[in-house]
């Protein structure tokens, strides 16, 4: 009877079965009170942990000062002490000038769920981080601080400027460092590192040299993408694409030597660049191919008309004007046709002496002029409305001109060789493996890479010219002002005067610029990251030593080619070796696909960003983290608040879990208890073969659990091993083994039962505490501290052992037990019986089935709110089994529920006649609409078939309540 009352309660707490604290103790006397007891002693002197027993949950603001304690422990450093193999991640530098948003929150997220498992394997695990000097982005910052003060940057020396940069980098620099630690990041931070410090820029200018040297780096002028505010070339990654409106110019093009009616017409978005035209390619007027075309406005310039496959004839009219001096596909066709190349623009953005009288004028203005004078002179056929694709600086946010400028350049060939055979050699592995066909064609078709920029933040270009000469022809590379002077002295002469190079290296050369595109995202990551920050060129550096090459390197998919294949030619051509072994490639983070988002990129333009640091104060680090992980490598994903709301509810569910364990665990200072409940070790057949079922069965799902974990984890799988864990533990470990567990804890008198069940407890979940880690460390290592008698913290706590034994037959079982509470919880639904009514029970199977079943009698009670004294076990069915309701559970297992202790039959009786009958009216009112040939013609098909679903559901539960009113009928004339 005891169990009958104790249940009652139970049953309320089930709904939310971890939901219970101080204030909502079960109904029955536990045979141990409840104990507070602190976390582990190291912990609780620092005053850094909170046990769930004097927490309601878990608190965020708690996770700042466990990372603190975590670095002061020095957890964070590499420790050889268990041997094996280092595991190495330089992680992406973001820009000194970021600040912290979900591209970060991912990249963050997935190295550190790498660094902390491999750590706990017993790996040396060093997590690389640094910061970039971010060329163009600081030295903007730095710019408009300086113009608040009412200073350009010109009144400055380059010295003095650089002066302010680094005073800003010293003040400001760390926010972006700091944001990142908030994510939990396990960074060695001892070697943290800058793109400008000493030793890297020591790197850099040696890797110039070397290169230069074997004939890889030249001079020459090209066409490159210019940002005229910014006075610089600036990379492919540093242009971004918007669609804008605009215009389309269609203009006629007179043939020289023919009649008025022989013209072309030509359609552009950039009427501006025609002075800069050097061909017509025609394949819509082939009788004037060979023939000459005057160029409008340009007093008579003659270009010839050729014929060239790459006219697109669905643009315009057909007719293409070749400026190669001003477009990519343009200077491409030059270049492959041996045409000339005009420039007709200054590097502010204004036309220069080409454009004649249109020279000085800035290029829109010069549109806008140019467009008239066609009008006036009758050589305008139209203006009409365009969508165009317009290129703007990421940074600057300027339209990009494509202009030739005399720029630096690296001979790509040689070096994409060898990263394509590092692929097809096995010595690289990338994941997913669909991306290797990306990679191998970006550098089948590699171009030569521009390396110059025109600012004064960043790497000087080790290059000096000899005054009085041409800086084609004459020109030192060396690796500082004072050998450049040597070299030259003794070239030209004691009283040689030198100058360097003003010009600083492209992002790519000191580092890479790495698009996440979540929201415009900028990382800066050196091409030399993997190696310099380990001591190259000195080869004999302890670091570069242990830890080159690295392991992973991981990053977004859409700068695979951009930074990670210079990684690796770069990495191949100075040391010799890949620079690491993985290229693992997340996706995009997109917004929800809900009704105001579509699975978008993230971007402050669309208004759907959400904040990292916003989302850590509402849902915590962990949550967040979580979140991020579940997706599948390679895949974008979309991240919505409500994963997010999920995900806390995951946090506080664990926490709500160790409350329970603490609450029936034994007083700390209960040492024998405790002896014996470590002692219990499940390592062994004999071990899990003693093991009641319920023990048994979890026991057997963890390791299980480990070993698919651990295998995810092995290959990267992190979305996998997420789900997984998370079903075990929500799904296994406490919605059924807590439950079960209560009635060895609670009700067994069982003094061997109730440590049995203590020992299972504290073994599965301190083993689910150790698999998620990675994932949410912050929870888990708070949840770890205060369990008694812990000699290590969680981070560097041993992995789980894998291939641990298991019991398969007492899977098949309990999912047996399983079955036979889902059903007799189903009926109980089914016919509203009230939560807190104890029913009867027949069960029925064979004689082996009912022998393991009815030692789990108080199993079966407390979680299918049966009375524990009127469960029957027979092998044969129940006399009253015509009044009963008769349950399949699973083959050989059925159960029998009197209906009387359910409902009063005649009162179901009435009220299912009753909801019959409002089911069928509502049924004919369907059938009605169906039948008029009216509805069905003009109504919108969507409704038609709207009218015939709720149709056909209705005459399915119409059936449905027939046979229980039929059933219940012949109950009462039985």
């Amino acid at each position: 009877m005891a169990l009958a009352g104790a249940s009652s309660s139970a049953c309320l707490r089930r709904l939310n079965p971890l939901l219970f604290s101080a204030h909502r103790r079960p109904a029955w006397t536990p045979r141990r009170s409840a104990r507070r007891f602190c976390a582990a002693a190291v912990a609780s002197e620092r005053d850094v942990f909170t046990s769930p027993e004097v927490a309601k949950s878990f608190d965020f603001t708690n996770e700042e000062r466990i990372y603190k304690w975590w670095e002061s422990q020095g957890f964070f450093k590499p420790n050889f002490d268990r041997g094996g193999d280092p595991f190495v991640i330089p992680m992406p530098p973001p820009n000194v000038t970021g600040s912290l948003h979900m591209g970060h929150a991912m990249f963050v997220t997935l190295e550190d769920i790498m660094i902390r498992y491999f750590r706990m394997k017993g790996r040396p695990a060093l997590w690389l981080p640094g910061t970039d000097h971010a060329g163009i982005a600081t030295q903007l910052v730095v710019e408009k601080m300086l113009a608040a003060e009412g200073i350009k940057r010109t009144d400055l020396t380059r010295e003095e400027f650089t002066k302010r940069v680094w005073e800003w980098k010293e003040k400001y620099g760390s926010t972006i460092t700091n944001q990142i630690k908030r994510l939990g990041a396990s960074c060695d931070w001892s070697r943290e590192r800058f793109t400008l410090d000493e030793q890297l820029s020591r790197a850099v200018i040696e890797a110039f040299v070397r290169l230069h040297e074997k004939g890889l780096i030249y001079q020459g002028s090209y066409l490159v993408n210019w940002s005229p505010n910014l006075q610089t070339a600036v990379s492919d990654l540093e242009v971004e694409y918007s669609e804008e409106p605009g215009n389309l110019y269609f203009i006629k093009y007179r043939v020289a030597g023919g009649s008025r009616d022989d013209f072309m017409t030509i359609a552009t978005t950039r009427p501006e660049t025609l002075f800069g035209d050097v061909a017509i390619a025609d394949e819509r007027y082939a009788k004037y191919v060979g023939k000459l075309a005057i160029v409008p406005l340009t007093f008579g310039r003659h270009v010839p008309i050729i014929a060239d496959r790459y006219v697109d004839p669905e643009f315009g009219t057909g007719v293409l004007k070749i400026s190669p001096g001003h477009d990519h596909n343009d200077y491409h066709i030059a270049r492959k046709l041996g045409l000339p190349i005009l420039n007709v623009m200054n590097k502010d953005g204004t036309l220069n002496d080409v454009a004649g009288l249109y020279s000085g004028m800035d290029r829109f203005e010069a549109r806008e002029k140019l467009w008239s004078d066609l009008v006036e002179t009758n050589l305008a056929v139209k203006k009409e409305p365009y969508t165009l694709r317009v290129p703007r600086s990421q940074r600057g946010g300027e339209v990009i001109e494509p202009l030739i400028s005399k720029q630096w350049f690296v001979t790509m060939d040689p070096l994409a060789e060898k990263a394509l055979h590092a692929v097809e050699k096995g010595q690289l592995t990338i994941l997913p493996e669909r991306f290797e066909k990306i990679y191998n064609h970006w550098l089948t078709n590699i171009k030569d890479w521009c390396i110059s920029r025109q600012l004064w933040w960043g790497h000087r270009i080790p290059v000096w010219y000899i005054v009085g000469k041409k800086c084609e022809e004459d020109y030192i590379v060396a690796r500082s002002a004072e050998e450049a002077l040597a070299k030259a002295q003794e070239k030209y002469g004691k009283s040689v005067e030198i100058y360097q190079d003003p010009d600083v290296l492209d992002t790519w050369f000191s580092r890479s610029i790495n698009t996440f595109r979540h929201k415009s995202l900028q990382l800066s990551c050196s091409a030399l990251w993997p190696f310099s920050t380990l001591g190259w060129p000195d080869l004999s550096s302890e670091d570069f030593k242990h830890f080159y090459p690295a392991t992973v390197l991981e990053t977004g998919h859409d700068i695979l080619f951009f930074w990670v294949a210079r990684m690796v030619m770069m990495g191949i051509e100075f040391t010799g070796t890949v620079p690491f072994s993985y290229v693992y490639l997340h996706g995009l983070i997109r917004d929800s696909e809900q009704v105001n988002f579509q699975g978008r990129k993230m971007s402050k333009t669309l208004g759907n960003v959400i904040d990292p640091l916003d989302t850590i104060k509402e849902y915590g680090t962990d949550a967040l983290r979580f979140t991020l992980s579940m997706g599948t490598a390679g895949q974008d994903l979309n991240l919505s608040t409500e994963r997010l709301t999920s995900n806390k509810a995951f946090t506080n569910k664990l926490w709500n879990a160790g409350k329970f364990l603490l609450q029936n665990l034994p007083d700390r200072s209960d040492a024998t208890a405790w002896d014996v409940l470590l002692a219990n070790k499940f390592d062994t057949e004999a071990s899990l073969q003693k093991l009641p079922l319920p023990e048994s069965w979890v026991v057997t799902g963890l390791h299980e659990l480990i070993d698919r974990v651990s295998t995810s984890y092995d290959k990267f799988f992190f979305g996998d091993a997420a789900r997984e864990i998370y079903d075990f533990f929500w799904g296994d470990f406490a919605d059924w083994y807590i439950e079960a567990s209560k009635t060895r804890l609670y009700h067994s008198g069982d003094d061997s039962a109730s440590s049995m069940a203590q020992s299972v407890l504290l073994y599965v979940f301190e083993n689910i505490l150790k698999l998620l880690h990675p994932f949410m460390p912050f929870v888990t290592e708070e949840l770890w501290q205060a369990l008694p008698y812990r000699k290590q913290a969680i981070i560097v706590a041993h992995w789980p052992a894998t291939d641990l034994p298991k019991n398969s037959l007492s899977i098949k079982r309990f999912q047996n037990l399983q079955s036979l509470i889902r059903g007799i919880r189903n009926v109980r639904a089914e016919y509203s019986v009230e939560p807190a009514k104890r029913i009867s029970a027949s069960v029925v199977a064979a004689a082996d089935v009912l022998d393991y079943i009815s030692k789990e009698k108080q199993v079966l009670a407390l979680l299918s709110k049966l009375d524990v004294q009127s469960i029957h076990f027979s092998e044969l069915p129940p006399g009253d089994a015509n009044q009963s309701v008769h349950i399949v559970a699973d083959e050989g297992l059925e159960a029998y529920l009197p209906l009387a202790d359910m409902v009063d039959v005649s009162e179901e009786v009435k009220r299912l006649s009753k909801r019959l009958s409002k089911m069928q009216s509502e049924y004919d009112s369907l059938l009605a609409r169906l039948n008029s040939g009216s509805f069905v013609e003009k109504a919108p098909e969507e409704i038609v078939r709207g009218v015939r679903e709720k149709a056909s559901e209705a005459e399915e539960k119409i059936s449905l309540t027939k046979n229980r009113l039929a059933f219940l009928q012949s109950t009462v004339s039985s």
